[in-house]
């Protein structure tokens, strides 16, 4: 069956196979978007243990960007989503032109302040005094990039809000292919060092912003960027931070809890900061394939329920979790058989090795209580839940995490360090069960069947 238009796709083919549509090229943006920040990890590897070390630091720095650029991204993706299922087409590119310029802003704020205020904000983020000169230098290059990185965070998601997955996916796996390759020859061939992976990243950043920005000047949306329909008001930009407000709270938790963790592992020293922020990257990149496909079912979501088609909101929630779960699940059983060979690549380093393994195993066992955390925040957010969606994205890196972190190192020393992440991912899963269950009770018909 053919669907002849954005509304027939996204509101009449089966969800099962349209999540898989959505979701495939998301995660495969994901998993290079991963792979090039695990890139940068593995060159700078190469140079010492506190170069290392600044990687972790200075992705305290990227969660505050991509927190701000998801605020708005995904807080405009979800109103356009439920007003293109209303076939509001007008309201929908108010929401898409307020958001990129919004974040374009928030990007220049920020690249400023950061600059002026560099020293103190590498070590508020956890950095050494042996680990700030690099991080320095890293944190520098990625700042220069903020504006880029922020307001692609937006046009990414409007893109695949708007059921444009496919468009968002060159966008990114360009910049982020761009960048593996920059860094081997910024740092292998030019012998830049840590400024060349720095570098490398903000080079592709701006490629990649240019790439998605192409999708929209070339009308491929049903949204654009049109000074027009820009509204400096606090109507709609409220609206939008509100809606995003829990991808502000689930990204900038993430900053916090990478600050906190840092800090709590730099007593046990800089092969502590290395080891945990290698695992965290493994780890990220093997959370990216249940991120990829639970946002190939936000536009769903928010479509179907705009349209009042609750039923295959429904469905497609159970499909996600489902077949995200069983991803998820072969991807950890893998990495934790050969936790010590992941490790390695990143960095030679026996000490790192062995405060790595005991945390990529812990962390390997609860990515199978992931999926379903991620269903929850992403359902809720795409069909304007608000509090719904804020109060759980603020558990797995802030309510559960930041306390049992501090908890269980005063308790346990390093081993609750490598503990925590898992230990609150599995508390989570269980708080988030109730919400679930009190949604699909009340969920009422579609609107077609009354």
């Amino acid at each position: 069956m053919k669907y002849g238009t954005q509304y027939d796709m996204m509101t009449k083919q089966p969800v099962e196979s349209l999540i898989i549509r959505l979701g495939l090229p998301t995660t495969i943006s994901m998993l290079v978007t991963s792979l090039y920040n695990m890139a940068d990890s593995y060159f700078v590897g190469q140079i010492n243990t506190s170069a290392s070390g600044a990687t972790g630091v200075v992705l305290g720095l990227m969660a505050i960007l991509q927190a701000v650029g998801f605020m708005f991204g995904h807080g405009a993706g979800s109103i356009i989503s439920r007003k293109l299922g209303a076939k509001d087409i007008d309201s929908a590119r108010i929401y898409s032109s307020t958001s990129f310029y919004s974040a374009l802003t928030a990007g220049f704020v920020i690249m400023l302040c950061g600059l002026l205020f560099l020293n103190p904000l590498m070590r508020l983020l956890g950095s050494t005094e042996t680990i700030l000169p690099y991080a320095r230098t890293y944190a520098t290059c990625i700042l220069m990039a903020a504006p880029a990185l922020v307001s692609s965070c937006v046009m990414n998601n409007i893109l695949r809000y708007e059921g444009r997955a496919f468009f968002a996916m060159i966008g990114l796996t360009s910049g982020g292919i761009i960048n593996i390759f920059l860094d081997a020859l910024f740092m292998q061939v030019l012998g830049l060092g840590i400024f060349g992976a720095g570098l490398a990243t903000a080079v592709s950043q701006y490629i990649s912003w240019t790439i998605l920005m192409s999708m929209f000047i070339r009308k491929k949306t049903q949204t654009a960027f049109a000074l027009k329909d820009l509204r400096v008001n606090i109507q709609t930009i409220g609206e939008i931070i509100t809606t995003g407000l829990p991808s502000l709270a689930r990204q900038g938790l993430a900053s916090i809890s990478t600050m906190v963790l840092n800090n709590s592992a730099g007593v046990y020293g800089d092969a502590a900061i290395a080891a945990m922020s290698i695992v965290n990257r493994i780890s990220m990149f093997i959370f990216s394939v249940a991120l990829g496909i639970g946002q190939g079912f936000q536009p769903v979501a928010g479509f179907n329920f705009g349209a009042g088609k609750y039923s295959r909101v429904k469905r497609g929630f159970f499909f996600t979790y489902i077949f995200g779960t069983v991803l998820l699940g072969i991807a950890a059983i893998a990495v934790y058989i050969n936790a010590g060979e992941f490790i390695h690549l990143f960095r030679d380093d026996a000490e790192v090795i062995k405060i790595g393994i005991p945390a990529m195993h812990a962390q390997c066992i609860s990515l199978f209580f992931v999926p379903f955390q991620v269903c929850n925040n992403m359902m809720f957010q795409s069909i304007g839940y608000k509090f719904n969606a804020t109060f759980l994205s603020t558990l797995r890196n802030g309510v559960c995490f930041i306390p049992l972190l501090l908890i269980l190192n005063m308790t346990m020393g390093l081993s609750g360090i490598q503990i925590a992440q898992a230990t609150a991912d599995i508390i989570t899963f269980f708080i988030c069960i109730p919400f679930t269950i009190s949604f699909f009770v009340k969920l009422p018909v579609d609107k077609e069947e009354e």
